[in-house]
């Protein structure tokens, strides 16, 4: 899959949110990077396919809106399409992926979105 392509798939995942849902995202930009590079702290073998970098809507006071940078969401392209064997399956693992994210913007954590299915 191309990166054009790969692009196409996350774009597709992020225009399939619901509208009401949408239009409740706050400050959030999304990117798409090649692979996670760990922190000095992290294992090395690290491997994500998406990250969520910011303060979560249900975390935000009225404090947050004086000046606060755009919160990040980030879908690594290499380890999706690693894990994927087909071009279908790296769009579903790309709505999966952009959903889990989205969801913690909401301040949805990673067990509650393991239960629903979504880990």
């Amino acid at each position: 899959m191309t990166a054009d392509d790969f692009e196409d798939a996350v774009n597709a995942a992020l225009a399939g949110i619901p509208a009401n849902l949408a239009k409740a995202m706050d400050n959030v930009a999304v990117f798409i990077e090649d692979t996670y590079i760990p922190d000095p702290h992290e294992d090395p073998e690290t491997v994500l396919l998406g990250l969520y970098e910011g303060v979560p809507l249900t975390e935000r006071d009225s404090w947050w809106d004086a000046g606060s940078l755009p919160d990040r969401i980030t879908i690594f392209r290499e380890p999706i399409l690693e894990l994927c064997g087909s071009r279908a399956e790296v769009v579903h693992e790309v709505k999966v992926t952009v959903i889990h994210e989205v969801a913690h913007h909401f301040g949805i954590d990673d067990q509650r979105l393991h239960d629903l299915g979504w880990g």
